[in-house]
Order: structure tokens, then C-alpha cells, then sequence
């Protein structure tokens, strides 16, 4: 199996990516990298298309790290004692999280979405990352904000020096919403002239709303890139619960530093 893999650096000390559909061995609506364990796929192939990940990144399938998401804010620190946890116990700590920060080099964390936004975080001179999965109730809740500031307290990350990657999800074009969804961005103090525009209905910008909560943390606008890939649009290469419904893969959104 060669799976495929959107990475968004060269930086040969630190591998950030998305997967993509192809490769892997999840059947239907999986098919075929899909290693999201909480949307209905069959266990085994999310165990077969675990282990030809870690393969390519050359880690153990326990250093692959991945909560499951609520769509809230809680930010779990994954540190070195995670890994020795027994699956059960681990799974208990990552239930209910939607960001992951870490310093321990050789850990892959990441989140998993279908169209949601994921955004990776790298603090170079603290040598930490992040992970967060933003859906519209998360970037609502200010989940990307709350993160910065947890690597600022754990890390002393300076947020003016931080990498951020806004990796592949649904574009303004495919994002329709409710008034009652407008008004909760609105309520929340977003610039509703910068992320959204009236067609026949609402339509709302997330990749724009996470880049300029970055943007409030001190992140500066060219150390952020964006991911140009809309998944609804190009779902023959990501999944998209609004194109295919909710029962279907996720594409998995990982950044981790090598070890030196």
C-alpha cells in the first residue's frame, strides 16, 4: 500500500501533513485512509491504515496520538507518560478534547475532520506543536485563541514567532449556515464583512475566521499558510460529511518534530 499524504513543509526536522483518501484499505464511504475510529468504520481497517501511517513516519502506532473530538475546547498536554498508559485509560484522557499541544519530539498528534478546519501550531524555539480541530462551534467557542495561550503557559511560546498551518476544509463557497449560525459568529465579535457573504443564504468564511483569531494571539499574518484545498469541492481526494453524509472517513491532520 502507498498511501498519500498533503504535507505542508520542508522542513526536514518536522513532518505536518493531512492524509488524503487514497491508499489505505477502508471500504465505501472510508475507502480508503481512514483512520478515524468514531465514525462508524470497521476496527480493523482503521488498525490496517494506522500501521501503514506510522510506517511512513517511522514512529510506533502508539505514538500516534488522536482525541476524540466533541466539538469543545478543552486542550489536552500530551507528554511522554500518555504512551504508557493502557489504551483504555488513554482513550478516557483524549475523550471529549479537540486540541493537543506536546514538546516530546517523535510524537505524532493530530485531529481528525470532514470538513471542519484543522490548524497546526509550531513553536521552533520552545520546540512544542499543536494540533486543533476548529468546526464552526469550536472557532465560535474561540478554540485556536485558547490553545496559544496554553502553549504560552506550558511552553513560554511567544505567539509572534509561531508557525501556523490552516490545513484543508470546507470553503466560504460550500459553507452554508442558518441566521441562527450568523448570529452566533456575529455575538462572538467577529468581523461579519470579513468572513461571511449572503448568497441565497449565509455563507461563512472558516479558514478566514481561524486565520484572524491567529492573528488576535499575536501570530504574525506571514508566518500563517492556508490551505487552498476546499474538502466538499474536492472530495474524490477528502472526505466531506456535508458531501457524502456523516458517516464517512476523516482526513487526519498531524504535525510532529522528529528526534534530533
Amino acid at each position: 500500500m502507498n498511501i498519500q499524504l498533503n504535507y505542508f513543509t520542508n522542513d526536514e526536522r518536522l513532518v505536518a501533513f493531512s492524509t488524503m483518501r487514497h491508499g489505505g484499505v477502508s471500504k465505501g464511504a472510508y475507502a480508503s485512509m481512514n483512520i478515524n475510529r468514531y465514525c462508524g468504520d470497521r476496527e480493523m481497517d482503521v488498525v490496517a491504515n494506522e500501521a501503514l501511517l506510522c510506517e511512513q513516519l517511522q514512529i510506533p502506532t502508539d505514538y500516534l496520538v488522536m482525541p476524540h473530538q466533541t466539538h469543545q475546547t478543552q486542550v489536552r498536554m500530551v507528554g511522554q507518560e500518555l504512551l504508557s498508559l493502557n489504551p483504555r485509560v488513554r482513550m478516557t484522557l483524549l475523550h471529549g478534547v479537540d486540541a493537543l499541544i506536546t514538546d516530546v519530539q517523535g510524537i505524532c498528534i493530530g485531529v481528525s475532520t470532514a470538513d471542519c478546519i484543522p490548524v497546526l501550531l509550531h513553536d521552533e524555539e520552545h520546540h512544542a506543536t499543536a494540533a486543533i480541530h476548529a468546526g464552526w462551534r469550536g472557532t465560535v467557542a474561540g478554540i485556536v485563541g485558547k490553545t496559544v495561550k496554553e502553549m504560552e503557559l506550558h511552553f513560554g511560546t511567544n505567539p509572534g514567532k509561531l508557525q501556523a498551518i490552516i490545513g484543508p476544509g470546507i470553503s466560504m463557497e460550500q459553507f452554508e449556515v442558518g441566521d441562527e449560525v450568523y448570529e452566533q459568529f456575529h455575538a462572538a465579535g467577529f468581523r461579519m464583512e470579513c468572513i461571511a457573504r449572503r448568497y441565497d443564504k449565509w455563507h461563512i468564511d472558516l479558514k478566514r475566521c481561524n486565520q484572524l483569531q491567529l492573528e488576535m494571539q499575536g501570530v504574525v499574518t506571514k508566518h500563517i499558510q492556508i490551505s487552498p484545498v476546499c474538502t466538499y469541492t474536492q472530495n474524490e481526494d477528502y472526505f466531506s460529511a456535508r458531501r457524502q453524509g456523516p458517516l464517512c472517513g476523516r482526513i487526519f491532520t498531524g504535525i510532529m518534530m522528529k528526534r534530533k
